[in-house]
C-alpha cells in the first residue's frame, strides 16, 4: 500500500510539475520551426547553398524561424523590419559573434580572434582598419594604385579583343581586386608572392568556401569531427589553413626582409606594434592577432568586390537594353576624355543604381556573418533567448515580394526615384550588412565596384561566344561564405572607338 501511495504521490508531483512548466513557456509565442531529427536537429535541410535553402524554408515558417543545428538554437530572419529589429532596434543585444567550437578551433588558431565577439579588442581593431585602411581618405590616397591595376586590366582585355577572344571575368575581376589589396593593404605586389595569380585566387576561393561550410563539428559535440572527417571538410580545411597561413607568413617575411621600400603600410604598422608590445582592448598584439587582422582584411577586400562585379557582367550581358543603356550613360557623360576617374563616376547614375541591383539580387555576403544573442530580445513578438545564433539572410530579403515588384527581375529602373541606398540604413538593401558589425570596408568596395565597372563599360562593348545566346547564360552560385557565380563569365569584348 505504502508503494502505491508513493507512486501517486511522483506521478501528482510530475503532473504539477509539467503543467507549471507548461504554463511558463504559454506566455511567449512559440516560434515557427521545421521539424527536425534527433541529434542533428535540422542540419539535414541545409543544403550545398544555405541561403537558398533557408530562404524555401522561410516561405513556409516565415521571417522568424527557428532551427535547431546540433546542439546550437539558430533563428534565421529573412524579411527587412525583422532585419532592422535585429541589425538596429536589438543591435547592442546581438552584436557578439559566437564562439567557434569543434574541430574548427584546431585548424584556425588565429579564427576565432578574426571572428572575434564585440568587446574592446574588436572595437579598437576596426578603429585601427578604418583609420589606415578603409576611411575616406586613404581609399582616396590609394587611387593611383586603382588607376594603374585597372589600366593593366583594360591592356590585358583589349589584346583579347584585337584577337576577337572571350575574356574570362570571374578572373579578371579577381585579380584586379587581388592587385589593388595586396598593393594598399599589404604592401606587396600580387605578382611579388610565391602563390601565382591562379594559385591565389583558387587559396581565396578555397578559404571562403571552408568558412562559409556549416561544419558537423560546430554543431555536433564529440562526434562531429568524425562526420567531417568522414566527408572530407576536414581534410580540406586543414589544407585551407595551411595555405592562408603560408601566405600571411609570406607577407610578413617580405616586410621584415625589406624587400618593398617606401612608406610605412599597414603590415608594417602591425609589425611596429607587435614589436613594442601594443595593447588592444584587453589584449596583447601577436603574431595570431596580426593573421586574423589580415584575414579579416581578406575578406572585406578582395573577394567580395570581384563578385559583384562579376554578377553585375552576368546580369547585363543577360539584359541587352539595360547594357546599352548604363553604356550610353557613361559615354555620353565622358564626351572625348580617354580616362574614367573617380570624379566622373559621381555622375553615372544609371551604373549606380545597376550596382544597387546586383546588390539586391546577388549579395556577396548572402547570410551576414552570424550573431549571438547576449541578453533575451523580443523579434517580432518572439520570445529569442540567450546564446540564440542569428542569421539574416540578406538574399531572401532582396527577393521579398512584399518589399520588391517582380522581385526576380533585374530592373535597375526600381532605384530611379528611391532612397535605398546600401549603407546600413535601409534594411531592404543590406550588401554590407548594418548596425556596429557593419562593413568597415564599405565606402572601399562601393567605390573599387564602381570604378572597375565604369571602366569595363566604357572602353569594350561585349557580346556573348559565338554560337551562344542569352537564354544560355547560368545562373549557378558556387557555395561559401561569399556566393560568386559557379562558372566562369566569359564574353567577347570589343574595343569601343570614341567618335
Amino acid at each position: 500500500m505504502a508503494n502505491i501511495w508513493l507512486l501517486s504521490l511522483i506521478f501528482i508531483i510530475c503532473i504539477l510539475l509539467a503543467v507549471c512548466n507548461h504554463k511558463r513557456h504559454r506566455k511567449y509565442r512559440q516560434l515557427p520551426s521545421p521539424p527536425g531529427l534527433p541529434v542533428i536537429g535540422n542540419l539535414h535541410q541545409i543544403g550545398e547553398l544555405p541561403h537558398q535553402s533557408l530562404w524555401k524554408l522561410s516561405k513556409k515558417y516565415g521571417p522568424v524561424m527557428h532551427l535547431k543545428l546540433g546542439r546550437v538554437p539558430t533563428v534565421v530572419v529573412s524579411s527587412a523590419e525583422t532585419a532592422r529589429q535585429v541589425l538596429k532596434v536589438h543591435d547592442l543585444n546581438c552584436c557578439t559573434r559566437p564562439g567557434l567550437i569543434g574541430q574548427r578551433e584546431l585548424s584556425y588558431n588565429y579564427l576565432n580572434i578574426a571572428f572575434s565577439p564585440f568587446d574592446d579588442y574588436w572595437k579598437e581593431v576596426r578603429k585601427l582598419c578604418v583609420q589606415e585602411l578603409f576611411s575616406t581618405k586613404q581609399v582616396h590616397s590609394i587611387q593611383p594604385i586603382k588607376e594603374e591595376e585597372v589600366k593593366k586590366l583594360i591592356d590585358s582585355i583589349s589584346e583579347s579583343a584585337s584577337q576577337k577572344s572571350p575574356v574570362n571575368l570571374n578572373k579578371k575581376c579577381l585579380a584586379l581586386t587581388v592587385s589593388v589589396v595586396c598593393r594598399a593593404a599589404f604592401g606587396v605586389s600580387s605578382e611579388g608572392t610565391l602563390l601565382s595569380n591562379d594559385r591565389f585566387n583558387k587559396l581565396i576561393r578555397e578559404a571562403f568556401e571552408m568558412l562559409g561550410s556549416f561544419s558537423a563539428s560546430d554543431f555536433i559535440p564529440y562526434i562531429g569531427w568524425i562526420i567531417d572527417w568522414f566527408t572530407g571538410l576536414q581534410g580540406s580545411r586543414e589544407k585551407s589553413a595551411r595555405d592562408l597561413d603560408a601566405f600571411y607568413e609570406q607577407v610578413i617575411d617580405l616586410h621584415k626582409e625589406g624587400k618593398e621600400v617606401g612608406s610605412e603600410d599597414f603590415v608594417d604598422l602591425l609589425l611596429r606594434l607587435e614589436k613594442e608590445e601594443a595593447v588592444l582592448g584587453n589584449d596583447k598584439l601577436t603574431r595570431n592577432h596580426i593573421k586574423a587582422i589580415l584575414l579579416d582584411v581578406l575578406l572585406a577586400g578582395m573577394d567580395t568586390s570581384a563578385i559583384t562585379m562579376t554578377w553585375a557582367m552576368t546580369e547585363l550581358a543577360r539584359n541587352p537594353r539595360v547594357m546599352r543603356k548604363v553604356q550610353t550613360d557613361i559615354r555620353t557623360q565622358m564626351g572625348n576624355r580617354e580616362i574614367v576617374s573617380m570624379d566622373d563616376i559621381e555622375q553615372f547614375h544609371y551604373l549606380k543604381m545597376v550596382i544597387k541591383e546586383t546588390w539586391r539580387l546577388h549579395p556577396t555576403t548572402p547570410l551576414l556573418l552570424p550573431r549571438e544573442v547576449m541578453s533575451e530580445v523580443q523579434i517580432d513578438g518572439y520570445t529569442i533567448p540567450v546564446k540564440t545564433r542569428i542569421h539574416v539572410n540578406v538574399w531572401a530579403i532582396g527577393r521579398d515580394p512584399k518589399t520588391w515588384k517582380d522581385p526576380e527581375v533585374f530592373l535597375p529602373e526600381r532605384f530611379m526615384d528611391s532612397d535605398i541606398d546600401a549603407k546600413g540604413q535601409h534594411f531592404e538593401l543590406l550588401p554590407f550588412g548594418g548596425g556596429r558589425r557593419i562593413c568597415p570596408a564599405i565606402y572601399m568596395g562601393t567605390t573599387m565596384v564602381e570604378f572597375g565597372l565604369a571602366n569595363l563599360l566604357y572602353h569594350f562593348d561585349w557580346k556573348l561566344p559565338e554560337a551562344m545566346v542569352v537564354e544560355d547564360i547560368d545562373m549557378e552560385e558556387a557555395p561559401g561564405l561569399t556566393v560568386n557565380k559557379k562558372n566562369d563569365l566569359l564574353l567577347v569584348p570589343t574595343k569601343y572607338l570614341n567618335p
